[in-house]
């Protein structure tokens, strides 16, 4: 059981929004987690869910391209929770490739075993996996924003993702079954003790922290964060949003639950990711005495945290190089003054 279940304030709802009309820029302005319910309760998918699992898995098979697919099968004794081994230099699960239909077929007779295998796939793109199937379960993502999105399934028994966060925004549509976020805002990351950079579960830095046993002698801050958590319960049906960078922990709850997400980011395309800055700082500026950190802190608030058109303020136009708007052009000049620094 997690802890902050029924502990921690509940995620607002919204009721009554209609599917076409979904309330992206409001959600966008203010950057709060939000379950909006019902948005998808006419999905075909949704329906056969609600039916039976096996309903909701003929209509995947309908939809089952062939291709293989990246399968996670955990014993039973991790109960769910994919996570590392004892040393933590391993996992504590196994992957496979297999067709989806394989991998329902291995799911299907298991329905209700309390001792069954943990069975996951993650993060499987619609359009190439499933193709057909946004045709009649899908989101009006008419906005702009959505020009370039990553619409993805996730299918599984009673698993947990553990905690981690993603560089990009998301909406959640719980299609079958019931979930389970519990959400942290992004200053939270040290109260949620985070693992190795690698290997990882799912691609991801996860937390460390047991939500369902956790030992507050090797995590105290952990406390603070549960000061902090708020929890999204979701039927079949409801639509979470939670913003980038946000941590969620995610618990599916029934015997056969399946979640469809989209994921986009506002940026340009042609930044690259912050995550290649996060790994180069460790190697040039973590281990630094702490008066050199200090000023190297001063230099990153001034150029990249502060307001982007201070520091070129004072230059003549054709002097300011980087320190201008960035655009695909001065990016690629940009990429390509590093890779020749970093080959030296």
């Amino acid at each position: 059981m997690n802890v902050l279940a029924g502990q921690a304030p509940a995620v607002r709802v919204w009721e009554a929004i209609a599917p076409d009309a979904l309330p992206f820029e409001r959600l966008m302005a203010e950057q709060t987690p939000t379950i909006l319910k019902g948005v998808a309760a006419d999905w075909p998918l949704v329906r056969a869910g609600l039916q039976s699992a096996g309903a909701a898995m003929d209509l995947l098979r309908r939809f089952d391209a062939g291709r293989p697919v990246v399968t996670f099968i955990g014993a039973p004794e991790i109960n769910g929770r994919f996570f590392y081994d004892e040393a933590v230099t391993g996992l504590n699960f196994a992957g496979r490739r297999e067709p989806l239909t394989a991998l329902l077929d291995a799911m299907q007779p298991q329905i209700g075993n309390v001792e069954a295998p943990s069975f996951y796939v993650g993060s499987t793109d619609l359009d190439e996996y499933l193709p057909g199937f946004r045709a009649e379960n899908d989101l009006a993502l008419d906005h702009p924003m959505f020009a370039q999105h990553l619409a993805s399934i996730w299918i599984g028994n009673r698993t947990t993702a553990t905690c981690h966060y993603d560089m990009s925004h998301n909406l959640a549509v719980c299609a079958v079954g019931r979930r389970r976020f519990s959400l942290f805002p992004p200053d939270q990351i040290a109260n949620l003790y985070p693992g190795p950079l690698e290997p990882t579960p799912g691609g991801q830095v996860v937390s460390m922290v047991d939500f369902g046993a956790p030992d507050f002698d090797r995590h105290p801050g952990f406390r603070e964060a549960m000061a902090h958590a708020q929890v999204a319960e979701l039927d079949a049906g409801d639509l979470l949003f939670y913003p980038a960078m946000w941590w969620h922990h995610v618990e599916a709850l029934a015997p056969f639950n399946v979640l469809v997400n989209y994921w986009w980011n506002t940026s340009p395309g042609f930044l690259d990711t912050p995550q290649l800055t996060l790994l180069h700082a460790l190697l040039s500026l973590r281990d630094r005495p702490a008066p050199e950190k200090a000023a190297w802190r001063s230099l990153f608030d001034y150029y990249v945290f502060g307001d982007a058109e201070i520091p070129a303020a004072h230059l003549p136009e054709a002097a300011r190089g980087p320190l201008a708007p960035i655009d695909a052009l001065q990016a690629r000049r940009l990429r390509a003054q590093l890779l020749h620094r970093l080959n030296r």
